[in-house]
């Protein structure tokens, strides 16, 4: 099956600044995908490319098949975009602003009456759909720019910091949105906060610095979903054992977590956890001690300040 969202190497310059450099991704049918990364990251710019709110300096985009920069038009059809401050009408009942814009979108009579039917069941606005939207809470005033974005059936969904400003109960339930969502379309949904994304999304992408550094899977049992160990090792880590771990056959990376005079800690990336086994043998033979040996989560956030504390960090081409 085609991927829905097909970017190759997008880039997007301000002046002598690039702010997204060389970006490529896919988005599979029914996916959501997060772009993680720091406040001038590029997360941003890119959903504006990939809405034809800005131009691309370079590469492009498909969206359903459809190109954003030959064929726009229709490219942006199959996009229901909410950006990080929408802009709503104040002055305008709830119900009339989500009237206007589904005729906006070409929306006419009974194809008009199902959708705002079908926005105000899954957004839960039937309690305020008389009243101004300048009245609303800034919860309530975000489920109305989703349901806007939802009116015309949209094959995908871009969410840009959709939970900045909401409480904890309105951040769970916009999180349940977001996976009903993806039952019917793909969404693209951007963060800085790590442990939201890790929640809502698929997989995430990492951006630093307009790069992409890693496409990383968050779904359990991913083919391409690390596997790391926690080894507490009776022996401190000046006595080689980087060496020696690294050499272990399975094993990917070796981390220091922590030393004392008569112990140290460390975190495995392994091949498969069968190389647990090796490095035991290893361990044995070299007259060290395993004190504890735990399968441990290759946690976002662990990953994330990895990746961009890296000096090296370079653009990477398409993971999936």
């Amino acid at each position: 099956m085609r991927p829905l969202v097909e970017v190759r190497s997008l880039s997007k310059h301000y002046g002598s600044r690039v702010a997204v450099d060389r970006v490529s991704f896919e988005v599979e049918p029914g996916e959501v995908l997060g772009l993680l990364g720091p406040n001038g990251s590029g997360k941003s710019t890119i959903l504006r490319m990939l809405t034809g709110y800005l131009a691309p300096a370079s590469g492009t985009a498909l969206i359903n098949g459809f190109d954003i920069v030959s064929d726009p038009r229709s490219a942006r059809g199959c996009v229901g975009y909410v950006p990080e401050d929408v802009p709503l009408y104040q002055h305008m009942r709830v119900d009339e602003l989500l009237r206007f814009m589904g005729r906006m979108r070409g929306l006419e009579g009974k194809a008009l009456a199902l959708a705002l039917d079908a926005a105000r069941e899954r957004l839960a606005l039937d309690e305020v759909r008389r009243m101004p939207v300048g009245k609303l809470s800034r919860g309530y005033r975000q489920r109305v720019a989703i349901a806007l974005a939802l009116l015309h059936g949209p094959r995908l969904v871009v969410l840009d910091e959709p939970t900045n400003g909401l409480d904890p109960r309105q951040i769970i339930e916009l999180r349940h949105l977001v996976q009903c969502l993806a039952t019917q379309c793909s969404v693209l949904v951007t963060s800085h906060v790590l442990g939201e994304i890790e929640r809502m999304a698929h997989r995430v992408a990492i951006l630093m610095d307009g790069r992409l550094l890693k496409i990383h899977s968050l779904r359990p049992g991913a083919a391409d979903r690390q596997r790391w160990l926690r080894l507490q090792i009776h022996a401190p880590a000046s006595t080689g054992l980087s060496s020696l771990l690294t050499g272990v056959p399975g094993v990917v990376a070796v981390e220091p977590d922590g030393s004392s005079a008569t112990l140290s800690r460390w975190r495995v990336q392994v091949a498969d956890i069968q190389a647990g086994q090796y490095i035991v043998a290893a361990l044995s033979g070299a007259g060290l001690g395993v004190g504890e040996m735990t399968e441990a989560a290759a946690d976002l956030e662990h990953l994330f300040l990895r990746l961009t504390s890296a000096s090296n960090a370079s653009p990477m081409a398409l993971h999936s």
